[in-house]
Order: structure tokens, then C-alpha cells, then sequence
């Protein structure tokens, strides 16, 4: 299991764009990628909604999770896709 720590600086948060293009990135690999908000909701990044219900906005902190599969390969990307999106 991998994780990482980042702090959303879209001002807009993670709402629909994102979260799709999230959502896309996170099903091309092959681990389960959670996102947990600071108050202890999560979501898996697979799932649009769930994703937007976590209501995102500028400034938090997200810890993102990823298990099985390649997880350094696989953290690596989530972590570069969260730098260039949001």
C-alpha cells in the first residue's frame, strides 16, 4: 500500500472536470485508488459520484491510497495526475 498527502489548489476544488478526468485516470490502472478527505469520508476514484460527493474544495487535504497492482508505479501517476489537474 502506497499513500500521499495533497493539497487541492484548483479553486474550484474537484468538481465535475476533474473528477471525470480522475475518475479515467484511475480506471486505466491497476490498483483500487481511495481518496480520503481530512474528515474521514472516502472514495474510491473510480466512482464519479461518490468522488464528487466528497465535496472537495481549494485547500483541502486529500490523502490518496493506492493497493495491489503496481503501487509505486501506480502512486507515481496518481500523484503527477493530481499535480497537473487540481
Amino acid at each position: 500500500m502506497k499513500q500521499f498527502q495533497y493539497t487541492i489548489t484548483d479553486p474550484l476544488g474537484i468538481h465535475a472536470r476533474p473528477a471525470g478526468l480522475l475518475v479515467k485516470a484511475a480506471k486505466a490502472l491497476d490498483s483500487t485508488i481511495t481518496i480520503e478527505k481530512e474528515d474521514g469520508k472516502s472514495a474510491v476514484a473510480t466512482k464519479l459520484m461518490a468522488v464528487m460527493g466528497l465535496a472537495i474544495k481549494a485547500g483541502n487535504t486529500v490523502t490518496v491510497t493506492v493497493e495491489g497492482g503496481n503501487e509505486e508505479a501506480n502512486a507515481a501517476a496518481m500523484e503527477q495526475f493530481f499535480k497537473e489537474n487540481v
